[in-house]
């Protein structure tokens, strides 16, 4: 259904525009090759006009009309197989995850489709489809990211909010090893977002719901199957928990996503993840399988776009010894102090871009921790 995207049906400023046309806004000009759009998602409900998320606000696309019902689905059902347009149109409703490629202008979308109580809606999330290198991304400091890439075992955590580019972190960290390591990698993920032609190392990718029920059974299944190194795209549930921190401790290196707001709360969520006879083992088994966690934002870069701001967090012997305690409102005390150790705190890195003239003064203590710092 794909080429019905080509045809104008949706009423615009006196004009029709086709779901290409809406898609258009994603097409970085020649001239920013390499950057970041400012456009990161595009939003379409029943009963609202098309919204985009444009440098971190939700804005309406200036004289669209309101989508009807019937023009929600002509913009919407294309991206999908009839399965997934059954799975929508069951009796309850499912959501939908996928992902959609836009071959004539090489853009990878990521797209959630729902049912809400005014109708159809669905985000589709742009995704670069050059993974960026590393170097590039915009870590406080580059000694992480090669530490974390010469890693053999362990746990490494990328947390923050959605949007936040937790994907495109781990996707650099994982490409920059394709190129330099001769690894096994076994990714797990929903959708499948980034995709990594072999290098030195060996991949196998595969989907939730295409190639895997679970996240714990592809877990399960990847440890049958000599990797060195698991992508798994969230750590959503006790027993998803419980099986990468074994793989940590047991030689493989494991990287995963949170949806917490810093550091410290990625802690205490894989903690209070598990039941609460679990609670002490849990700690213990974490302080032992921690390597790094990166908690991430992005923020407006002034003169337009957006630009990574970052905490690090380096399990240290005071680290692992606060997570067995269970006493995580200490941590953030050593993460301030441990730029030794090559930690850094949100708004020291958010001191450094407002230095270099990076953000304004204005985003910088909208994001900060410590507003009363930046003043």
């Amino acid at each position: 259904m794909s080429h019905s995207l080509g045809i104008p049906l949706y009423p615009v400023g006196g004009k029709l525009l086709s779901g290409h046309d809406l898609l258009a806004k994603f097409i970085v000009p020649p001239e920013l090759a390499g950057k970041v759009s400012p456009y990161s998602d595009l939003h379409l409900k029943v009963g609202r006009p098309a919204h985009y998320r444009r440098d971190g606000d939700i804005v309406a696309l200036p004289g669209a009309a309101p989508l009807t019902p019937e023009l929600a689905e002509q913009l919407i059902l294309p991206f999908l197989s009839e399965l997934q347009i059954g799975r929508l149109r069951a009796m309850p409703p499912g959501d939908v995850d996928a992902s959609w490629y836009w071959a004539e202008q090489k853009i990878n979308f990521r797209l959630n489709v729902f049912n809400d109580q005014d109708g159809l809606a669905a985000v589709l999330r742009v995704l670069p489809l050059r993974i960026p290198d590393i170097a590039a991304i915009g870590l406080p400091d580059d000694l992480v990211w090669q530490e974390i890439c010469s890693l053999s075992h362990g746990l490494v955590l990328v947390t923050g909010p959605t949007g936040s580019g937790k994907s495109t972190t781990i996707a650099a960290l994982l490409n920059h090893i394709n190129r330099t390591r001769r690894v096994r990698v076994i990714t797990l993920e929903d959708p499948v977002e980034y995709f990594f032609e072999g290098d030195l190392a060996l991949f196998s990718q595969r989907e939730v719901g295409r190639h895997l029920p679970s996240f714990a059974a592809g877990l399960r299944s990847a440890l049958r199957e000599d990797p060195d190194i698991i992508y798994v795209g969230e750590l959503r549930d006790a027993e998803t928990v419980s099986l990468a921190l074994t793989a940590a401790e047991t030689g493989h290196l494991v990287l995963s996503t949170l949806h917490t707001r810093d550091t410290c709360s990625a802690v205490t969520r894989i903690i209070d993840v598990m039941p609460p006879e679990r609670t002490a083992e849990t700690a213990t088994q974490l302080s032992l399988g921690l390597s790094h966690i990166l908690g991430q934002k992005l923020l407006a870069r002034a003169g337009g776009g957006r630009v990574l701001a970052m905490e690090v967090l380096k399990n240290t012997r005071s680290i692992a010894n606060l997570i067995r305690k269970n006493a995580v409102h200490q941590m953030q005390t050593v993460i301030e102090t441990g730029k030794r150790d090559g930690m850094s705190t949100f708004d020291h890195h958010l001191r450094t871009l407002l230095h270099a003239g990076i953000i304004t003064p204005d985003e910088a203590i909208q994001n900060a921790v410590n507003p009363n710092t930046f003043h």
